[in-house]
């Protein structure tokens, strides 16, 4: 007798391609959409997990593509001042509603309402991208004019990627009441005061998320019709909730809701696709074992296996690469980058000099 199970490849049973699989070999990857050649140019965006994947592809000699180089600036300078960990410097985009918003701001269809913030050492900061510049700046106008420089970086990414790798993070935001202007960071956490008249707390929906996807790429395509998009979900979970339930909840809404969202978008268009960074991850075939001490930061081991997997499937001659990526324990320049990364989530649980619960 058959069914309609009969016929199905292994990697559509629980038992065939999880349970009697090695762990570190479990692949979920299944029919992508497009490749990944080493002239095209790769940007990203996102939360901090996005910079798991620029670091590897510019080491291993892809064509990360940096529109914002600070090439004019010594190595250590462009380091410490937050060039090349994405694309352009925008720093983190944790939600889609803020890369929507950043979009049309550098095609002038969005104007913001608040974009210099103070900080408690008199120095001026970009609202939108509070940390990207260590030392601040003099006034509120170097502030605007550095702003309106990095827009057009901004643009030449949206209009030159020939792949866009948009990791989504979270669901919670901080936005401006009158305006809209979605903030990285509730106010006062790394600059700015927070004003219960001005300021207001969002949880965005699976219906907005959904929305404010398919209108971000929906433009993005108008602007740059070339253009594939790579969806990702951070398995990053969050550092903190300002909602009144305990941070593992918040966590497993703000995943499922992006989770859901990059699936209907991949399923909407041929030339989006989603990578399942997420599961990897955070699969209960792991036992835990991707994530840190803290049960949060993810590690090497967890990222290898993400990149093997992005190279096996994307790449068009991944053989080579695939030879970088052994099954070994990370040198100590890897952990080095891992450390490095930039996530400015982790500020909230220590604003204000406060000391992190043990």
């Amino acid at each position: 007798m058959t069914n309609p199970y009969s016929d199905l490849p292994d990697s559509q049973f629980w038992r065939r391609a999880v349970s009697v699989v090695e762990p570190h070999l479990i692949d979920p990857i299944v029919g992508p959409k497009f490749k990944i050649t080493r002239q095209d140019r790769v940007a990203t965006a996102g939360s901090c997990f996005a910079q798991h994947l620029s670091k590897n592809l510019a080491a291993i000699g892809f064509n990360y593509f940096v529109a914002e180089t600070g090439s004019h600036l010594s190595v250590d300078d462009r380091r410490r001042r937050n060039f090349s960990v994405f694309s352009a410097r925008y720093g983190n985009i944790y939600t889609v509603r803020q890369a929507l918003q950043l979009f049309r701001e550098a095609f002038g269809s969005y104007a913001r309402q608040e974009c210099v913030w103070q900080r408690d050492d008199g120095r001026y900061v970009d609202a939108f991208r509070p940390t990207v510049e260590p030392e601040g700046y003099e006034s509120p106008q170097d502030v605007l004019a550095a702003r309106e420089e990095h827009l057009d970086h901004v643009r030449r990414v949206f209009l030159e990627s020939q792949i866009f790798v948009l990791t989504l993070g979270m669901t919670e935001g901080w936005i401006h009441r009158s305006g809209g202007d979605l903030y990285p960071l509730a106010p006062g956490v790394a600059a700015g005061r927070f004003h219960p008249q001005i300021h207001e707390f969002v949880n965005f929906r699976v219906d907005e998320v959904i929305a404010d996807l398919n209108t971000l790429l929906t433009e993005l395509k108008r602007v740059n019709p070339d253009v594939r998009v790579l969806l990702t979900v951070s398995p990053v979970p969050l550092a903190a909730t300002f909602e009144p339930r305990h941070v593992l909840v918040s966590t497993a809404f703000s995943k499922s809701v992006l989770r859901v969202a990059a699936g209907v978008a991949a399923d909407r268009y041929a030339w989006v696709d989603y990578f399942p960074a997420y599961e990897i991850i955070t699969g209960n075939f792991n036992m835990g074992r991707y994530f840190d001490e803290d049960r949060r930061g993810i590690q090497a081991a967890g990222v290898r296996h993400v990149m093997r997997c992005f190279l096996k499937h994307y790449l068009d001659q991944p053989e080579k690469e695939l030879q970088i990526l052994p099954l070994r324990a990370p040198s100590q320049a890897e952990l080095a980058a891992w450390d490095s990364l930039i996530c400015d989530e982790e500020l909230i649980d220590g604003a204000n000099g406060a000391a992190a619960p043990p």
